[in-house]
Parts: structure tokens; sequence; C-alpha cells
């Protein structure tokens, strides 16, 4: 492209119009190409007329230094920051970056224009590789061999999150090294291209769209202490005013090496007839219009320090809240009873409370039935064998044992218990059920207010 005069870049850049004709369409009716257009007008912006005025192209490198250490720091593009510094022709910052990337800051350096005098042409030798066995090739594999012992170690240190090696953690570690060792070799070495690795080099300097998305999605699941897979942590942005797609959470909590935990197996407790079964009559229906209309309980098991633990808690199928629980080194009837002995002070006088478990012996007891009886409860239990009459609770045991008993480490069975407490409460206030969109007091609290 020939060269434009001052007045004739002046005259390109005044006459365009935004309100008639788009930059792409103007560019190509005055003969320019779009970006170099983009570039007079950036000019002009900034400086006006002077912006045209700088016919200096042989600048110091302390300049080019400072050129790309605003552009890394401030994360502006290219062009941006060749128009605020009044260069030229803003791909010679590009061509800045590759010198320093490769060949270090003495590439920098400028060089003057001119042919060298024939002495000094005359006196340059071409390069010969060192002679085998001298100083020279000891000194180039000693630097081979130091340079392949700590490539790997580097990263593997960067891998060791994600468990695998994936391109960019090769670019990264040949950029940390490409001050000590070659480049060339470095990403020979490394097995990827020498543009693949540049193309990573140059992405790397660019600020992360996704930075802020990635602290917060890396917050809540710390804050929740790993439990929320990435549709809860969706749903919790959306809480936070942040409407993010479900699979770009998910894309972004793999690539930060973030994953929920597992669910586990539960205790059993049936025992066969021991007393009288009551029919069915939750049916599976485990959705309730206000709390205290349908309850359901469970026993399960734990296994820590040698001994066992046993758990009985009551779920409220309205909001999913856990009413109270009881734990004891035996699955004896006073840890059924001592539960719903606590439970049934908080029940107001008025209701119509359907009470269901499994068929385990606890529950078919006779001084069970007949606490229900008293306060008018109705009592309804799962057909024999069939775990999906209660899925409800044995879907909180899951979760609580994925959450809190394989995740944590205990000092004590005591410790547990504490560690217990603080879970129930975590689970009851603060942990947002996906359904629900909140906590489970917290939908109780709304439903009483509209109430």
């Amino acid at each position: 492209m020939s060269k434009y005069t001052l007045d004739k870049k002046l005259s390109i850049v005044q006459g365009f119009n935004c309100d008639t004709i788009s930059q792409k369409e103007y560019a190509k009716e005055v003969g320019v190409t779009r970006a170099q257009f983009q570039y007079w007008l950036k000019l002009y912006e900034l400086h006006g007329e002077e912006g045209f005025r700088n016919p200096y192209t042989n600048y110091p490198a302390s300049f080019k230094l400072d050129v790309l250490n605003y552009m890394v720091h401030s994360g502006a593009s290219l062009m941006d920051t060749a128009a605020l510094f009044k260069i030229s022709s803003y791909t010679m910052v590009y061509d800045w970056q590759k010198k320093l990337e490769i060949s270090g800051v003495e590439a920098l350096e400028p060089r003057y224009k001119g042919r060298p005098y024939m002495k000094e042409k005359s006196n340059k030798q071409p390069k010969t590789a060192p002679a085998r066995g001298s100083v020279e090739a000891l000194e180039a594999r000693i630097q081979q061999l130091e340079m392949e012992n700590e490539y790997p170690k580097k990263v593997e240190c960067l891998s060791s999150k994600q468990g695998k090696i994936t391109k960019q953690d090769k670019a990264q570690v040949v950029y940390e090294l490409r001050h000590k060792y070659p480049v060339k070799a470095l990403v020979k070495l490394a097995d990827i291209p020498r543009s693949t690795y540049y193309d990573l080099v140059k992405r790397m300097n660019r600020i992360d769209p996704d930075g802020d998305l990635k602290a917060e999605i890396k917050s809540i699941y710390e804050e929740h202490e790993g439990r929320y897979g990435y549709r809860r942590i969706r749903d919790e942005l959306a809480n936070r005013g942040q409407k993010v797609n479900h699979k770009k959470v998910q894309r972004i909590m793999k690539e930060l090496g973030l994953k929920c935990l597992v669910r586990m197996k539960k205790y059993k407790s049936y025992k066969g007839t021991v007393g009288k079964i009551a029919p069915n009559h939750l049916d599976r229906q485990f959705t309730a219009d206000a709390p205290n209309q349908k309850w359901v309980t469970d026993i399960t098991e734990f296994k820590l320090f040698g001994e066992k633990l046993y758990l009985s808690p009551i779920l409220d199928l309205f909001n999913g809240e856990i009413i109270t629980y009881t734990i004891g080194l035996r699955p004896t009837y006073s840890l059924v009873s001592g539960m719903l002995e606590n439970a049934l002070e908080g029940l107001p006088e008025e209701h119509n409370l359907l009470m269901h478990s499994d068929q385990g012996w606890h529950y078919q007891m006779k001084q069970y039935r007949h606490a229900l009886q008293e306060r008018g409860i109705k009592q309804s239990m799962s057909r024999k064998g069939n775990c999906y009459d209660n899925s409800v609770m044995e879907n909180f045991f899951g979760i609580m044992k994925s959450e809190l008993l394989y995740y944590k480490d205990f000092e004590s069975i005591e410790h547990f218990k504490q560690e217990l407490e603080k879970y129930m409460e975590y689970y009851n206030t603060k942990r947002m059920k996906a359904k629900l969109k909140m906590s489970p007091v917290q939908y109780r609290t709304h439903f009483e207010q509209a109430a």
C-alpha cells in the first residue's frame, strides 16, 4: 500500500460519518484496510492532528519496554496501546512483543539502517557446530540435560490439579524458561509447534473475560466446602444477580478442578414383622402445601473409630427441613422415641400431620404407634423392601454422608457430633435446595410471611 500524507489521512478521518456508513464500508470506499482506518481514527480521537505528526520510527529499547509493560498490565489491546503512545504503525508493537518473547530485551535495541561495511561483513564467520569433545560441546550438552531435567518437573507441578498435561501447561513452562534456554529447543522438547506456542503466549497476556466469574464460582464452592455441584452454583449465581448457563458453570468448574462429592449407601433397619404394619398412605406423594403436613423419618448408620453411630432425624416434606434428630451408639427404641418426643414439642395442637417411615422394627412398636395416635398423627409405612417409597429421606442421608462423613476428617466421635450439629444448622438455614432456589428455613419464612 502506498504511503499516505498527513493531509490525506486527515481528510479520510474527517470525512467519516458513523451515522451514514459503517467503518468497514467506508474503509473499502476510500481504499484502505479496515484495521488501518480504525487505527487512524483512534490516533485522531486521542491526539487530534498531532497524532499524524510523528515521523519517528527508530524507538529506543526502554521506550519499547514501557509500551509492552503498559499493554500487559493494563490489558489494553495492541491497537489501543499503539495509538496511546502515538506510534506510527500499530503492527510495530506486535513485532516488539514477538522479539522480546523469542530473544529477550537485546532484540529490542534499534538497528540502524544501511548496508554494513565490507570489512564488518567479511569478519563474520558462519555458525558451525562445536567440535565433538570440545568444551563448547560439553557445555551445550550440559545445558540440554539441565533443560530436559527442569522442564518436566515444572510441567508436572502445573498439571497436578487437573491430572493431565495441556498445551497451555506446556506453553506456560516454555514461557517461564525462555530466558534460560533457547525457545526453539524448548518447544521441540515440549512437542508443540512454535506457532502454537506464540499463539498461547499471546492469549496468556490477555485479561481473562471470565476472571470475575471464576473467582465467584470458586468462592461459592469453598463457602459450601465442595458440597455444591454446577447446578446449585448456577442457582446461587442467579440469586446473586448473575444469570449464567449451567454448561458454562460446568466448564469453568472443570477448568478449575472443582468437583462435587459422591453419594454413599445407607443402613438397613428392617428385621421382619415384630409389630403392626401401617398402610402406605403417603404413596410417594412427596410434596406438601404447608409445614407440618407430611413428615418422613428413618435411621442411618455411621462407622467411626471402630464404633458405630446411629442417626434418627425427621424431615418435613414441605421444605426439606430437618425438624429434629437424635444420635446414639445403638439403634435402640429410645433413639426413635426421643426424636419423636422432641418433634412433638413443636407441633401445633391443630394439625393434619402424616408421619411416614419404612417398616423398621422401631416404627412397628406399640409405644411408637400409640404416641402418634395420642397426638392425632396418621401413620404411614413404605412397602416391604421398596426403598423408593421413602426416597426423600434416603436422599438426605446420601447428601449428608457425602458432604460431611466422607468429606471431613474427625478427631473423635465427640468431634463428629459437633460437626454434625453444625452441618444440620447449615443444611436447614444456608444450603440451597435446587427445587426451592433457597434454603429450607428461608422457604418456610417466605411462606409464613405470605400467609
